[in-house]
């Protein structure tokens, strides 16, 4: 037997639920789930899926948001739940290793309980998987002063479509030494290996934090005044971007009021800075404040209590959620440079006016990466199936127009693969698509993601 009875599931309950992940309406059916528990269950299980060309396809917590937990073509469902150990948290070295299947969140929390700080933080981490996380290169509103997940892992423990099991670095700070395979499987979305550990860096915890939000007339403005901060010399800890139906539409769904939203305000910054001087941090705030009064901002409120700062960052956290609730959508994960954020959600508003849909724009300013949610709302359905991709396209080459490119965080997956030819030329695709060949020469992991269908 490859692996145990109770690692395997066949009934239609379980095919059901993991057939899907948070991506729109979506379902792939697999014809066995396997949940493995051992690096040595994963090596077999590969091995026979590659002997026999099997598809099998890597899940987590299956909250990502480009289909890249969808088994597209059946085979295996390959479950990493149960690697759901933080093996060990180094104090001395500021590093932590840690299985795949742990939740974000749950991570941050066991080492913030030693003073130290795991800053990558997705809106879905009371819920998703480092393994995703790691899958996808995710970021999060800490990213605009601490960086994307990439930035902290040293270390991992993948095993290859042929079932070998490799260390792709070393548990150390620098490393120049070959080729940076780490970085390679970083973001490769179970394209080219499982991982099955991982060793991260961690940083010392800052003790204290300031959070404000800040309403626009404008939202415009409100992207305006992103780089203006920065320009200002000050790198908050969080610097997030909210139109005002990505506002209202959080509160109603989570059954919570937001103070003080006039009829006039049209988009918030939800703007935070942490350290260990609240002096200092006092004095950022004040800066702040300073460089918003010059694009027209409102009163701002200040989150005088944790019990404040958790709600607001709640409605953030929740958009996602929020707008899902209300309709039928699309979501988009552009990023740009930050000076360019005016510009991206002008021309987004300018083609959605051409199309006829309605968008709903949020996301982490400071870095540039905003999320366009597109309602179908009384969208016919030919429109949303044959025009809408091409509204989609444009989109993405005023984005990478603009010097960015079509997802910041959430990955390719199975539903960006075919606008891969707007940021990339064909060599540059068929170089990428040689390094997955060398990975998987049979194909069998996550098939049919990240690459366009024609290539």
């Amino acid at each position: 037997m490859l692996i145990g009875k109770d690692k395997a599931f066949f009934d239609e309950e379980s095919l059901e639920k993991y057939s899907h992940d948070e991506t729109e309406d979506l379902h792939f059916y697999p014809e066995v789930v396997l949940k493995a528990e051992t690096t040595e269950d994963v090596s077999q299980i590969l091995t026979y899926c590659n002997e026999h060309l099997i598809p099998l396809t890597p899940q987590g917590a299956r909250t990502g948001l480009s289909g890249g937990a969808l088994p597209l073509f059946g085979g295996v469902a390959l479950s990493m739940e149960r690697f759901d150990k933080i093996l060990h948290i180094d104090e001395k070295n500021g590093q932590v290793t840690v299985e795949p299947g742990v939740i974000t969140q749950v991570l941050q929390e066991a080492v913030a309980e030693k003073g130290l700080f795991y800053p990558p933080d997705p809106a879905s981490k009371g819920s998703c998987f480092i393994g995703g996380n790691l899958a996808e290169n995710s970021g999060g509103p800490k990213a605009v002063k601490y960086g994307v997940t990439n930035e902290y892992v040293l270390n991992l423990e993948v095993v290859l479509a042929s079932g070998e099991v490799i260390w792709t670095g070393a548990n150390v700070l620098k490393n120049a030494t070959a080729y940076n395979l780490t970085q390679l499987i970083v973001g490769s979305e179970g394209t080219l290996g499982i991982i099955t550990k991982a060793v991260l860096k961690l940083i010392p915890l800052p003790k204290k934090d300031l959070l404000m939000l800040v309403p626009f007339n404008s939202s415009e403005k409100a992207c305006e005044a992103v780089a203006a901060i920065f320009r200002e010399g000050i790198v908050p800890s969080g610097l997030e971007f909210m139109e005002r139906d990505a506002l209202l539409w959080t509160a109603e769904f989570i059954g919570e009021g937001v103070d003080g939203i006039a009829e006039e305000v049209q988009a918030h910054l939800l703007i935070e800075v942490d350290g260990n001087n609240e002096e200092v941090l006092m004095q950022d705030c004040e800066s702040i404040m300073n460089v918003v009064s010059r694009f027209e901002a409102g009163e701002i409120l200040f989150a005088d209590s944790q019990a404040q700062k958790d709600k607001l960052w709640n409605l953030r956290r929740k958009v996602g959620e929020a707008v899902k609730s209300q309709s039928i959508y699309k979501e988009e994960d552009t990023v740009v440079p930050r000076y360019e954020l005016p510009a991206l959600l002008k021309g987004v508003k300018e083609i959605g006016k051409r199309y006829g849909f309605h968008s709903v724009c949020y996301g982490h300013a400071g870095d540039g990466n905003l999320h366009i949610n597109i309602i179908k709302g009384d969208l016919s359905e030919d429109d949303w199936n044959n025009k809408l991709p091409i509204a989609i396209r444009e989109i993405f080459d005023l984005t990478v127009s603009l010097g960015g490119t079509i997802s910041g965080e959430h990955g390719i997956g199975h539903v960006q693969k075919n606008y891969m030819d707007i940021p990339f030329s064909k060599t540059e695709l068929r170089l990428m698509k040689s390094i997955k060949a060398i990975f998987d020469p049979n194909n069998i992991l996550n098939p049919a993601k990240i690459f366009p269908d024609e290539l």
